[in-house]
């Protein structure tokens, strides 16, 4: 009779973890709509808004080079309380004022904390989850922050844009977000392994899969980073814009779901293709639906972030049915680098061209990568069969703006700690 109430407390205690992180993501959520929606109504130079985004991506890979060794240095319970406090920092910093090159140095702190808080919170989530409900519980974790960042922009909508209100909400929220934590009763989880990269095995066991994170880096940091900005730039009003981040976060539900249970039954490459399809035609909608027709705006941007936050669920998916389970760890390493360098040159780049190109360069640029990628996975199906059914894994939703960090928090190979 105690096994059942162990497991059972096992199940609610992880719910500190994610109330944490939710608190995070309400912030995250509130900036990703206030620096953009400032920087245009104080007309900003244009290239800034795009450089706080390059900023985050390029923070994020800081944080996944160097969260590793400053785990096994001073332990995940130290580590997780300094990296909110750099969350802190940023936005203090943006709350002084409107100060451009300033708040890109203050989102690249954000950057590099959040990916931090990424990967300390999967490895707690990893070490406190039984084998029997370990993926819904990252299920739980992925889609609650998302709806927290979603929340979060809708805040921003319900709040004056004026002043520094927005800046210390996401100051209130994370500081929050410590406390649940820091009580914890949670293990704490034993030293990650050394990471070790490979990408010559990535690329041998599934080129579908590596290009597919890569692409899935490059779609989420353009679409979802870049959508606040192209409204600013319209001219929507704060509650519209704050509505729209709202909106597209449910993609996350609405459309991943639906095609990974689709990726369980048929050749996940199929799914790609149609998840790309889909991508490409919503982006060619997007470029002729006006913000005056708001509301099938609003749809067209739901279906289409969620489709793009599908191709990294189901392309980590399709490397991991081709990958030796003693694999695995290096695996999520190498996809995390992956997802990092086009997380950052992909914003970069559209940066680089938006003043020759004009403000709907970013959706030229999503529809290319979609194509692009949905021609190479067309191209690998003629070449490959499908991945034989008993190795293939149950599909778990994922989203891009949360990269799989395994690769930094499993435990050494021979540690027993996890359950299970």
């Amino acid at each position: 009779m105690s096994q059942p109430k162990e497991e059972t407390g096992s199940v609610l205690s992880i719910f500190s973890i994610i109330v944490s992180m939710t608190g995070v993501a309400l912030g995250n959520g509130m900036m990703l709509a206030y620096v953009p929606f400032l920087l245009a109504r104080n007309e900003a130079p244009s290239w800034i808004a795009g450089a706080t985004l390059t900023a985050i991506a390029f923070g994020g890979f800081v944080g996944c080079a160097v969260t590793g060794l400053l785990i096994r240095r001073v332990g995940h319970a130290r580590l997780l309380p300094c990296s909110f406090a750099v969350v802190i920092l940023s936005a203090i910093l943006i709350g002084f004022g409107v100060n451009p090159l300033l708040w890109v140095f203050a989102r690249g702190l954000y950057g590099a904390a959040a990916n931090t808080n990424f990967i300390i919170a999967q490895s707690w989530l990893n070490h406190a989850s039984s084998n029997a409900w370990r993926g819904k519980a990252m299920s739980v974790f992925y889609m609650t922050y998302v709806i927290g960042i979603g929340t979060g922009a809708w805040i921003f909508g319900q709040i004056p844009a004026d002043g520094n209100m927005a800046p210390m909400l996401t100051v209130l929220f994370t500081t929050l977000g410590i406390i649940p934590i820091s009580l914890t009763r949670l293990p704490i989880p034993p030293a990650p392994a050394k990471v070790s990269v490979d990408i010559a095995m990535a690329w041998r066991n599934s080129p579908v899969a590596f290009v597919g994170v890569l692409a899935a880096g490059g779609l989420s940091m353009v679409v979802q980073g870049f959508t606040p900005i192209y409204a600013a730039e319209n001219n929507v009003s704060q509650q519209d814009v704050a509505l729209l981040m709202f909106c597209m976060q449910f993609g996350l539900i609405f459309i991943q779901y639906p095609m990974g249970v689709m990726s369980d039954r048929v050749d996940r490459r199929y799914v790609l293709i149609g998840v790309c399809t889909l991508i490409a035609v919503a982006g060619v909608a997007s470029l002729f639906v006006s913000f005056a027709s708001l509301l099938l705006l609003m749809l067209v941007f739901t279906i289409w972030a969620g489709a793009v936050e599908t191709v990294y669920s189901i392309a980590n998916a399709h490397g991991n049915d081709r990958t030796d389970p003693k694999d695995f760890v290096p695996l999520a390493s190498t996809q995390l680098l992956a997802w990092s360098i086009s997380a950052t040159l992909a914003p970069l780049a559209v940066t680089l061209i938006t003043p020759a190109f004009g403000p709907k360069t970013f959706i030229y640029v999503a529809i290319a990568l979609a194509v692009a990628y949905a021609i190479f996975v067309a191209l690998r199906l003629r070449e490959r069969p499908r991945a034989p059914e008993e190795a293939r894994e149950t599909f778990e939703m994922m989203t891009a703006q949360v990269p799989n960090a395994a690769g930094l928090t499993d435990p050494p190979a021979g540690d027993t700690a996890r359950n299970g």
